[in-house]
């Protein structure tokens, strides 16, 4: 079994799950079962799922799990451009979570992309 917390892009998507309910704890409490539960949601889904996908035994498993993962990153991405436009961050902290987000996408990237070439079923 892969130890998740050894690798990178789960280590990006850790510290983005943090800085973004760091940042989410400012929000307005109306927003509380709104955006502030959805992004919180997206976001350690992006984490949660390459945990869950190095847990799996097969190349392909852990590649659907990533998949998986960029799409939660997709919709993080989403929350933190809607958060910025309504005015809930400001200029600096969209800036960091947008940035933030982007190194954990190339980081997923990469990692998806030696997983799909490992076509030998060997353990990565």
């Amino acid at each position: 079994m892969r130890d998740f917390r050894k690798i990178k892009a789960w280590q990006l998507a850790d510290d983005l799950v943090v800085a973004v309910y760091e940042a989410t704890k400012r929000l307005p409490k109306e927003e509380l079962y709104g955006i502030t539960s959805q992004i919180r949601r997206a976001v350690t889904s992006v984490a949660a799922n390459i945990v869950e996908g190095a847990s799996r035994e097969s190349a392909n498993d852990y590649a659907h799990f990533l998949q998986i993962a960029r799409g939660s990153l997709a919709e993080t991405q989403y929350f933190l451009h809607l958060l910025h436009r309504l005015g809930y961050l400001d200029e600096d902290t969209s800036a960091e979570l947008e940035q933030a987000a982007r190194r954990v996408f190339g980081c997923l990237h990469g990692l998806m992309r030696v997983v799909r070439a490992d076509s030998n079923g060997r353990d990565l």
